[in-house]
């Protein structure tokens, strides 16, 4: 091994170490009774969020586009522990349902502390082949959605010095095949909403935005797509739910998770010709 690949690597365990070190603590505490909306709820990363905001006893609202799932994730919900969890079916592509679900937020539970932007529509994993359409109805909504609720939440996001969580992708960050539409809603989401955060920053806002890229989860949805297509690994849902819910309640601007996707993120700056290698050879494709 060469010095300075020695120094590099002794550099980014300092970091990331110190990183560790100087994070706020979290205290489980601050959660009981928390009024919670979270999106894409009714499975994966959203249903393992719910769980364990139950757990921590805050008040809860779902939402999701099937109703008898969200009643059953609810339903459990109440038996760990939540004080209120309460659920709205909607579709996050439709113009006025975004703003619906927030609104029967605010009314339900007489405000909010947290907004959990979560869900995502379903995408083919597959080389683009021009489907324009797909991919405005992603954007709209993998992204708009995400505004729109944004939006019509931050004035009780506002009055509640609460905070604005964001469910991204390394996606969102470093471009792969296969996802193209996914890809760029992430992108999209990455650039309003880290903007956004300088924004709030600038006026004194009581509002905190934190923005959780995370690598590949292993929820049903991702696993059937990826399987036998590449040898990534997966990463645990719960895991992932239980780092983002702690991320918004210390009120950190960013997550990685795993934690090795925030080296990821600066690898393809410093070595580009080695990421697109690493990338483009992590998936089984024969043209």
């Amino acid at each position: 091994m060469g010095t300075f690949t020695k120094i590099l690597l002794a550099s980014i365990c300092v970091a990331f170490l110190a990183v560790k070190w100087t994070a706020p603590t979290f205290d489980a505490e601050s959660l009981r009774g928390a009024r919670v909306l979270v999106t894409g709820a009714s499975t994966g990363i959203g249903e393992q969020m719910a769980y364990h905001y139950a757990r921590f006893g805050a008040q809860i609202v779902i939402t999701a586009r099937r109703e008898k799932v969200l009643q059953q994730v609810a339903e459990k919900c109440l038996s760990l522990g939540a004080q209120k969890a309460l659920y709205i079916a909607a579709d996050m592509a439709s113009e006025s349902d975004p703003d619906k679900v927030v609104d029967f937020a605010l009314e339900k539970l007489g405000g909010l502390d947290y907004l959990v932007l979560n869900h995502i529509g379903p995408s083919p994993f597959s080389m683009w082949e021009g489907d324009v359409e797909h991919t405005k109805w992603l954007m709209k909504v993998n992204f708009f959605s995400y505004i729109q609720m944004a939006w019509k939440a931050l004035a009780s996001l506002e009055q509640s010095k609460g905070s604005l969580v964001v469910v991204s992708s390394l996606l969102g960050k470093m471009p792969s095949p296969f996802v193209a539409p996914y890809t760029s809603t992430k992108f999209a989401l990455n650039g309003f909403f880290g903007a956004l955060q300088h924004e709030l920053a600038m006026k004194k806002s009581n509002v905190t935005i934190s923005i959780c890229t995370l690598g590949l989860i292993d929820t049903e949805s991702a696993m059937e797509k990826v399987s036998g297509v590449t040898s990534v690994p997966a990463y645990p849902a719960t895991d992932a739910a239980l780092n983002i819910i702690i991320t918004g309640a210390t009120r950190q601007l960013e997550l990685f998770y795993p934690w090795f996707t925030h080296i990821l993120t600066v690898s393809k700056d410093w070595f580009p010709s080695i990421t697109n290698y690493v990338i483009q050879n992590s998936y089984n494709y024969n043209p």
